[in-house]
Formats: C-alpha cells, sequence, structure tokens
C-alpha cells in the first residue's frame, strides 16, 4: 500500500475521494454543465505516485486541488495535489456516457505534497499552480460551488470514509497539458501565510 506525509508521519489511504466540477471557471473552461449534483468518483491507493509523468498511454493534463486528510470525523489535515488526468479518453468516455475511472484512476495518477495539520478550513484558504514560474492555477475554498464540509457531509451519506483517507475537491480553471521537462510548483496559503509547497519536474 502506498503512504503519504502528515506531519513527517506515514498515512496509507484506504482511497482517495475526488470531486469534480466543484469551480465554476473550470467547467466553462471545459464546456461542460454546471451539476444537479455533486460529481464524485475515486482513485485506488494505487493512484497516489511520487513522479509527475507527462505520459501514460497518451498525453497526460495536470489538475491542481486542495486535499484534505480524514480522521476522527473530520478534515484534519491539508496538502496541495495534482489529478492527473487523460483528457483525451475522458472526453471519450464522456461522450459515450461511461465511467472515468480509466482517465483518472490509473497508477501514478494522483500526485500530493505533504500534509500539514489544519484546525480550521475557512475561505480564505488557497492553493496557486506554477508552472515554469508562470501562475496556471489560483481558487479558494470561497470559490468552490461545494464546500469541503458540504463535500464531506455528501461523501459521508453514501459511503464509509477510513481515518487517512484522501478528499480532492476540485480543481479551479487552468489545467492543461504536461510538457516534459516543465517545472511545476504548487503551495497552499492562507491570506499571506504559506502552509505547504511542492515542486514536481514532469518527465
Amino acid at each position: 500500500m502506498r503512504s503519504v506525509k502528515l506531519d513527517n508521519n506515514d498515512i496509507t489511504p484506504s482511497k482517495i475521494v475526488c470531486v469534480g466540477r466543484n469551480y465554476a471557471n473550470h467547467i466553462s473552461e471545459l464546456g461542460n454543465e454546471i451539476p444537479d449534483n455533486m460529481v464524485i468518483f475515486l482513485k485506488p491507493n494505487s493512484a497516489i505516485g511520487h513522479q509527475l509523468r507527462s505520459y501514460h498511454q497518451e498525453t497526460l493534463h495536470y489538475e491542481a486541488e486542495l486535499c484534505f486528510i480524514y480522521q476522527k470525523g473530520r478534515f484534519s489535515a491539508v496538502a496541495i495535489g495534482l489529478d492527473l488526468t487523460k483528457r483525451a479518453l475522458q472526453s471519450n468516455l464522456k461522450a459515450k456516457g461511461l465511467p472515468w475511472e480509466r482517465a483518472k484512476a490509473f497508477t501514478d495518477s494522483a500526485l500530493f505534497s505533504d500534509f500539514v495539520s489544519l484546525d480550521t478550513i475557512d475561505d480564505e484558504l488557497a492553493l496557486a499552480l506554477l508552472v515554469n514560474g508562470e501562475t496556471r492555477q489560483a481558487g479558494t475554498v470561497a470559490m468552490m460551488l461545494h464546500s469541503p464540509q458540504a463535500i464531506l457531509k455528501e461523501i459521508q451519506s453514501f459511503i464509509e470514509l477510513e481515518d487517512g483517507d484522501i478528499v480532492m475537491t476540485g480543481t479551479p480553471a487552468g489545467v492543461g497539458e504536461i510538457v516534459t521537462g516543465d517545472i511545476f510548483a504548487g503551495q497552499v496559503r492562507t491570506r499571506e501565510h504559506v502552509l505547504v509547497s511542492k515542486q514536481w519536474q514532469a518527465i
């Protein structure tokens, strides 16, 4: 089983629960409609990776997200994560009304910074992703269609979360293709304070 770091300790999630279409500007950039209900899909533990790959059967796209670890009934820690996506395959599956897992849940399709503990989640909690020094994505909790608290309630209405499970809360506008050699720098901020940051180089 694969692990992530929380305050220098190894945490082994049983699963990753992901929210799709949670930022209006991202929905617009992909030409999708705002869904009536929360869009939720799963990634297995084997999706946790450490190297940012630009290709896996096809060119991959990045999606930066605020990610939370679930412990003792609440979200106890935050990280920045990358949801890697086979966009061409996803579009084909969507057109046929088929599930997304082949495009979203493949091996090494979820990358994370270290997780850091936090006591509260407010609207100012934010992510930023720079590629080669240029800001590509930025978003806050206030921009989400569904807040982390609403996401947790919805997930728990139909699936049991285990301590250590990860929830990825959706991506703001600015997603794009991963190019070999590009440097990705992500961070989670609250107001002017950086909580955690991470750098990856695409291979």
